[in-house]
């Protein structure tokens, strides 16, 4: 599965209340795939990492901890 690529422009446009719809979709876990959901995650996570203001309210929605795997 290719890497979702999320541009510039498009993380620059989200406002807030985007933020928001996009977390309480998320929050809801109600999509028809985890694909759908998986996109909207990595979204968030973007939005996080080059946007931190508008993501801290819902860090919570993204696991950044580090599993040992071994």
């Amino acid at each position: 599965m290719p890497t979702p690529t999320i541009s510039k422009e498009t993380l620059e446009r989200m406002t807030p209340e985007d933020v928001k719809v996009l977390a309480e979709r998320l929050d809801s876990e109600d999509y028809a795939t985890p694909f759908e959901s998986l996109k909207d995650w990595h979204l968030l996570r973007a939005i996080a990492i080059q946007r931190p203001e508008l993501a801290k309210p819902y860090l919570y929605l993204v696991d950044n901890e580090e599993f040992d795997e071994s």
